[in-house]
């Protein structure tokens, strides 16, 4: 039986809408062989769907079916640490554990660019599978077949502290409030920014990184649908956040904190819970440079 770990991601890195991804070292771990009949279970007891509705499934088979093949039946045994519908790429992961699975069932016939435009067509978009796979910080372009990306190591002394709130927010609910149109003061604004972004994580000129976030396509459409999502960025700010940003489509907010800022998630919590929102977790993270692999 085949194993394999697939990292947590954090997409759009602020201004970095749908283009911007990095993965985390926090994971998912997905068991699969090929069998005569689908046998779907979870190690960790959560509620997952059991038939051919698993996304893990459905990406298996898609995989087969590009390679010309049918694929009979699956035995999964999923242990999910990423909580679902919380904006650290929970659909990805399976979308990204059923491609690898499956093309290693049939002996690695896709390449990793194969794999990666692939994950974007099930999923829409490559900001979260693509990083999933990859690993590191993924900018990636998907012009609705194939998808152009690059990959950057990112070796910083930061942490990435997720203040996971206790309430999901659907990523169908998340984009359906975004306007079909933006002007081009706001275009100009937001790519300015998430070039800056890269360009100072990796350079390492971190104060830039607050002004960098900042982002006017998504992030105050989608503050109305996180409740108290401003209180919780003031809070990581002072707390000494280099960053604060809404982790893909929400509701999680992602702080970016340095490693010498030991106490954070501790204060951060403290903070949290003075507030009345003794439900929200933090977890600290680094970046997760390997990306999705076999154990």
């Amino acid at each position: 039986m085949i194993k394999i770990q697939i990292p947590a991601t954090s997409a759009n890195l602020g201004a970095g809408f749908d283009a911007l991804g990095l993965a985390l070292t926090y994971y998912n771990y997905i068991e699969m062989e090929e069998c005569d009949k689908i046998d779907i279970t979870a190690a960790d007891g959560l509620d997952i769907p059991t038939d051919e509705k698993n996304l893990i499934y459905i990406s298996a088979k898609d995989l087969f079916a590009v390679c010309g093949k049918k694929l009979e039946g699956l035995k999964l045994i999923q242990t999910s640490n990423i909580p679902m519908a919380r904006g650290l790429g929970s659909s990805s992961a399976c979308i990204i554990a059923g491609l690898v699975g499956a093309n290693k069932i049939l002996g690695d016939p896709l390449t990793k660019d194969d794999l990666v435009d692939l994950a974007a067509q099930i999923e829409g978009h490559p900001d979260n599978t693509a990083p999933a796979l990859l690993g590191g910080i993924v900018t990636a372009v998907f012009d609705g077949r194939k998808v152009h990306w690059v990959k950057q190591e990112v070796f910083t002394k930061l942490k990435f502290v997720a203040i996971i709130p206790d309430f999901e927010l659907k990523t169908e609910e998340a984009r359906a409030c975004l306007p079909k149109e933006v002007s081009h003061k706001d275009a100009v604004y937001n790519l300015s920014r998430a070039a800056l972004f890269s360009a100072s994580l990796l350079t390492g000129k971190f104060e830039n990184l607050k002004t960098a976030v900042d982002d006017r396509l998504h992030q105050p459409y989608r503050m109305a649908l996180i409740p108290h999502c401003k209180d919780v960025f003031d809070i990581a700010y002072t707390h000494g956040a280099y960053a604060a940003y809404i982790s893909g489509a929400g509701p999680t907010i992602m702080a970016i904190v340095d490693e010498s800022n030991q106490y954070f998630a501790g204060k951060m919590k403290f903070s949290l819970d003075n507030a009345g929102l003794k439900g929200w977790q933090v977890k600290e993270f680094h970046i997760d440079n390997e990306g999705t692999k076999l154990i």
